[in-house]
């Protein structure tokens, strides 16, 4: 038999969907937010050879890289793309940048269906490489949303053990 994949939820039998999530930057969270990027680590593999064994070759865990995140949020009057972007490119002056506020802890929550949190991660030390304000305009296309892009470097993730499964009615 199976291990249960809901231990509280025994009834459960599907995973959480993707699209209930809920971003929070500095404790608040982004409004109109439609997309996340995946949360993606690779570890190098380093191959090594025994001078007494040429016959087998051994393979040891190396460094550890984390491919950079990105949000979609529909064009809104919400500053928060925009501010965080700006800390880091400020054009205004002689371009300096903020360096005490440019890197920010981001949570990221993954809602049930009845939008109580059911897995956690925190992303840590994140900082905007790319900003996109405006999508291509299109005056012929009726049907799109807007959409601003941030594209964030980390120094990792990790899950919030400490959110426990909800228990679902």
């Amino acid at each position: 038999m199976a291990a249960p994949m809901f231990p509280v939820n025994t009834h459960r039998h599907d995973p959480y969907r993707t699209f209930k999530f809920q971003i929070l930057i500095d404790g608040k969270p982004v409004a109109g937010l439609k997309k996340m990027g995946a949360l993606k680590r690779k570890t190098e593999a380093i191959k090594w050879r025994t001078a007494g064994d040429p016959s087998k070759e051994r393979i040891l865990p190396g460094g550890t890289s984390y491919e950079p995140v990105t949000l979609e949020q529909g064009l809104s009057h919400d500053p928060v793309f925009e501010g965080w972007a700006n800390l880091v490119n400020n054009i205004e002056g002689d371009a300096a940048m903020s360096l005490k506020n440019f890197r920010k802890d981001i949570v990221i929550n993954v809602l049930n269906l009845q939008g109580q949190v059911a897995l956690s991660y925190k992303l840590f030390r994140a900082w905007v490489s790319e900003y996109q304000a405006l999508p291509e305009l299109d005056a012929g296309a009726m049907n799109t949303v807007g959409i601003q892009t941030l594209t964030l470097q980390h120094e990792g993730w990790q899950r919030d053990t400490a959110v426990a499964e909800p228990v679902e009615s």
